[in-house]
């Protein structure tokens, strides 16, 4: 080392900006071409450069002395350490964040790449002639956001005009107290369908979809104006499954099946360990009426086996039992969501659930709104039900079905006060 700065200082004035800039570093100097210098009344001193910066134009000469006596000398510390502590912790603090915001971007490619990926895998299984319908949706005065989420009883052999919705409910989001509610309508409540009903209440609310798929595919937006018209719910976007697209949004949230503590009432006053209930994906024109038996108890479900436990109402609490347990695998599809690698799985299953639904909600939604939903969820859903079980009056539709008459001033005073 000593050897390479005697060779440098001795040929100081023939140095390149290289090991000019080496000289430097090596004797802890700050030494510039006269060139550079802010004053420069000579070019050389005894065969050597002027030694000027902005640091040593008031002191000279002792800056010189550095240069030919103490080229092992370290600088004044008082003089140039300080800065060169702050001047390594800004470029510290420049990093941090620099990093941060390439990981971040990373995050959101990668989010991105998941969801297309689901995307294009759920359009492969998407029923066919799938797509969005028309819908005028409305924000609540609340500023809250309500999705309809209908579930019907289409088959992929079926067309929606065959359909109706065995599950009807209302789920909002974004609401100020920061909680999750879901309101489930029991399919046999009577209602007043615009255009329909002759004797006022007199018609099933789960008829309302498949109207309104009769009147060019209007299934979700007519079913939006019998709530709002006989319940003043205002709703902001739908989204629509049917068997299988439920199946397959299931089978991708949740590849190891979803656990659950399956529950059934009482069959004929009879308690049970098991029933069997009809396996609806594998019922075909030519195997109708195929079954499947679920044990009572936690255990794991696949898309098919919870489809079938959510739409069975053979014990003894009928329509209501079913509507809890539709409410149920709601809350358990959507709690299940912990763990964050779920950030990319989950983009992909959304992408998933996008391609195999039809709805509204567009892509930046669900790659902004919907990650946080089903975190948020994590912490519990507020459940509600319309009608409150056994808080109805049995009667007949206007075609001699067996149908609830509910009070609407109670229910209607009920829910503004619970979605807004």
């Amino acid at each position: 080392m000593k050897l390479r700065i005697d060779y440098l200082h001795a040929n100081l004035k023939y140095l390149n900006d290289a090991e000019l800039a080496e000289y430097n570093r090596l004797t802890g100097q700050h030494f510039i071409r006269p060139s550079q210098a802010p004053q420069q009344d000579e070019r050389y001193d005894n065969g050597q450069f002027n030694q000027y910066d902005h640091q040593s134009q008031d002191r000279p000469d002792m800056y010189q002395q550095q240069a030919y006596d103490g080229y092992d000398r370290q600088p004044n510390p008082s003089m140039q350490q300080p800065n060169n502590k702050k001047n390594k912790k800004k470029r510290k603090k420049v990093g941090f964040f620099k990093k941060l915001r390439r990981f971040i971007l990373l995050v959101l490619i990668l989010m991105i790449g998941f969801f297309i990926y689901g995307y294009q895998r759920g359009k492969s299984k998407a029923p066919e002639g799938l797509k969005t319908e028309k819908f005028s949706g409305k924000k609540p005065a609340s500023g809250a956001i309500n999705i309809l989420i209908l579930g019907t009883d289409q088959r992929d052999f079926q067309n929606t005009g065959d359909a109706r919705s065995d599950s009807i409910m209302v789920m909002q989001i974004n609401s100020k107290d920061h909680k999750i509610k879901l309101v489930s309508f029991m399919r046999d409540t009577l209602v007043y369908q615009p255009g329909v009903s002759q004797y006022g209440a007199d018609t099933k609310i789960n008829v309302a979809y498949n109207i309104g798929e009769q009147d060019h595919n209007q299934g979700a937006e007519y079913m939006r104006e019998v709530l709002n018209k006989n319940f003043g719910i205002d709703i902001t976007y739908y989204a629509l499954v049917n068997f299988n697209s439920f199946a397959t949004v299931i089978d991708s949230l949740y590849p190891m099946g979803l656990k659950i503590d399956a529950q059934f009432s009482t069959v004929d006053q009879q308690k049970v360990n098991s029933v069997k209930v009809p396996d609806d994906l594998n019922w075909t024109p030519a195997h109708q009426d195929p079954v499947q038996v679920i044990k009572t108890g936690p255990q794991k479900m696949d898309g098919r086996t919870l489809l079938n436990y959510a739409r069975f109402r053979k014990d003894d609490e009928g329509d209501y039992g079913r509507t809890k347990r539709q409410q149920q695998v709601m809350k358990a599809i959507m709690s299940g969501v912990k763990n964050p690698l779920t950030l990319f799985t989950g983009s992909s299953a959304l992408g998933t659930i996008k391609g195999v639904t039809s709805t509204d909600l567009t892509n930046s939604f669900m790659l902004t709104k919907a990650p946080r939903l089903l975190f948020d969820a994590s912490k519990g859903i507020e459940s509600h039900t319309v009608p409150e079980n056994g808080d109805w009056v049995d009667a007949m539709d206007q075609y001699g079905g067996a149908g609830l008459l509910i009070d609407f001033d109670k229910y209607q005073a009920k829910l503004k006060e619970l979605l807004g």
